[in-house]
């Protein structure tokens, strides 16, 4: 074995730049093949994040106006959503909709404390819009059903408005503001994320705000659906539902609008897919293309050593040594250049990780370890396929040719 590893060593030194060359190639390879692989599992956490946060399993449906007559109704009718709407689509569609529940603002409110006021208004909301937008709440809590049902007066506000009206955002919990000449107290404060809103409880908001029973979007959070023909079906069925209540053509398209993020979900998930596959194909294809420089270049090593492979032939050696050593040539350029391309491949994608990798359209961009030693593998049996068609050529060379070979 010693003296096999010694030979291919020094074939290897006897032609650096050619083996260098190749190598280059499959290096480069498996370089691009670890750095797209990075930026597409990156583009797919971020999306699988973004998901996560906003809900993959809601339908949101916000009122419009109709384009066509309906059963002596013009046209151009403005539909508005009712509170009683949310009732109707969750007794009709049990099995499908675990919840509806809505939003409610009064945007001219004001919160104010003898320290400074903050404006923007107040939003009424349901215990589920904290998970369905990723609200993070730092301090107590978020509002709660207990909340809407007794109608409490109370808020969660983000940091940046705790910090304004209290100084120290974590003395804000459990301090009384004023908002609307009413006092309210602060039940929890949330991590901004871009966001500046403060939410009530749906119930307390909807009263103060006149109790007109509309309210400006129906959000469902949907279960039991497991692929995209089952939530088209399901919002066809919902828009349906409604044109029966509001007296609208369910063909009308206009009359409300349909947010389905459960299919959005499906749908670019299935891109993403796509795109991962797109990527491994040409990534392996940048790699078949070193791995063929690999074959070319030990069909000219087997080339010129004809003379060499004769005479080992004629004093003795067997064909499986020949063979063997030709392989392991073979994998040894493709192996050591492999690993080299892989170590690039990690570090270039920890670089971008440390760049990008906290961004909106990308996060954690790099490769599980699973995936080198697969590339590994493959690199393994790469070479020693790139290496077996010259050998197999080199058992064909018949001793007494191989010896007239100049």
């Amino acid at each position: 074995m010693i003296d096999l590893i010694n030979e291919i060593l020094q074939t290897l030194r006897n032609n650096k730049l050619r083996t260098s060359l190749t190598g280059f190639a499959v290096a480069w390879g498996i370089f691009m093949l670890i750095v797209l692989l990075g930026m597409s599992r990156g583009v797919f956490n971020s999306f699988n994040s973004h998901a996560s946060e906003q809900g993959n399993n809601q339908i949101t449906i916000w009122g419009g106006n109709t384009s066509k007559a309906f059963k002596g109704y013009k046209e151009n009718r403005r539909i508005r959503l009712r509170e009683n709407d949310m009732g109707t689509l969750e007794s009709e569609y049990p099995s499908r909709i675990a919840t509806a529940t809505s939003m409610v603002s009064i945007d001219t409110a004001e919160i104010s404390t003898p320290r400074d006021y903050v404006t923007g208004g107040i939003t009424g909301v349901y215990p589920m819009v904290a998970r369905s937008r990723g609200i993070k709440i730092i301090y107590g809590r978020f509002i709660n059903q207990r909340d809407l049902d007794e109608r409490r007066k109370v808020l969660v506000i983000s940091k940046d408005n705790a910090e304004v009206l209290f100084n120290d955002a974590s003395k804000a919990v459990g301090s009384t503001v004023k908002c609307m000449n009413l006092a309210f107290s602060i039940a929890g404060v949330y991590d901004d994320g871009g966001r500046s809103e403060s939410y009530a409880p749906f119930s307390t908001v909807e009263n103060l705000a006149g109790n007109t029973g509309y309210v400006g979007n129906i959000r469902l959070e949907v279960q039991g659906l497991e692929n995209i023909a089952d939530g088209e079906a399901l919002e066809n069925e919902v828009r349906a539902t409604l044109g029966r209540v509001h007296q609208f053509d369910p063909e009308d398209q206009s009359a409300v609008w349909i947010w389905n993020q459960f299919v959005q979900f499906l749908t670019m998930g299935g891109a993403l897919n796509i795109l991962n596959i797109a990527i491994w194909v040409i990534g392996l294809f940048t790699m078949l293309s070193g791995i063929i420089g690999v074959s070319n270049i030990m069909f000219v090593s087997v080339r010129e050593r004809t003379h060499e492979i004769g005479i080992r032939r004629a004093i003795g050696a067997k064909p499986h040594n020949i063979l063997i050593q030709i392989i392991f040539e073979s994998v040894a350029i493709t192996a050591l250049f492999g690993y080299i391309g892989i170590l690039l491949g990690i570090g270039a994608t920890e670089i971008i990780d440390s760049m990008f990798g906290n961004s909106d359209f990308l996060k954690n961009p790099t490769v599980d370890i699973r995936l080198a030693i697969y590339v590994n593998i493959v690199l393994i049996i790469a070479g020693a396929l790139a290496g077996l068609f010259p050998a197999l050529r080199a058992l064909k060379i018949k001793p007494v040719e191989a010896l007239r070979d100049e």
